[in-house]
């Protein structure tokens, strides 16, 4: 009994919830990017939400991630995610990666990203639809709070996440920062469309 009233609390909070926000979800505009807090360079930070006061959604009322709890418990990946994305687990594997795409020319996209980012976790599950479309591109996802990679992004210069590095023909040919989708999609069908049509 207490089970089913409890049950049918949360499908009337719920309802609540889409219904007073369901103009909210028609336009999405980019998000702005999340910047790394400097402890997160040099110790594990724990999970928390997109700051409140940014959104991802325009409308005549908009929603904040701080204001939605699935996205503070998704996963970072999916066990089902193209097998062009490769999880960047070291220094060691970044670097080989980096040769890959400078030394032997491959396509490919170095994405930056953190478990606690809001727009990360937005912006996820897009790069899985593009790395599928373009399956010759491998996109490489590197968690910035990873032991041992603090000198690549100090190098690098990653200070926001989402982070995306564009290399094509060995070269570092764009760069987006932030969860902004249409920057994004346009970047990728500019710099990998024509590849992808002349190895099919």
């Amino acid at each position: 009994m207490a089970r089913n009233s409890i049950l049918s609390s949360h499908r009337q909070v719920l309802r609540q919830f889409i219904g007073s926000n369901s103009r909210s979800f028609q336009t999405l505009t980019p998000s702005p990017p999340t910047p790394i807090p400097t402890s997160s360079l040099f110790s594990p930070v724990p999970p928390k939400p997109f700051p409140s006061g940014s959104s991802i959604l325009s409308g005549s009322s908009h929603v904040h991630f701080s204001d939605l709890p699935f996205f503070q418990s998704r996963p970072l990946s999916s066990p089902s995610s193209p097998s062009n994305i490769v999880l960047v687990n070291s220094e060691n594997d970044f670097n080989s990666s980096l040769s890959k795409a400078q030394d032997d020319s491959v396509p490919a996209i170095f994405y930056f990203t953190a478990v606690w980012c809001g727009p990360c976790r937005f912006i996820g599950p897009i790069i899985g639809e593009l790395s599928e479309k373009y399956p010759h591109v491998t996109t490489y996802k590197i968690d910035i709070d990873q032991e041992g990679l603090q000198s690549i992004l100090s190098k690098l210069n990653i200070t926001s996440v989402p982070t995306l590095h564009f290399y094509q023909n060995g070269k570092k040919a764009a760069e987006v920062i932030g969860a902004d989708v249409a920057r994004l999609t346009n970047t990728i069908e500019k710099l990998y469309k024509f590849s992808l049509s002349s190895t099919s």
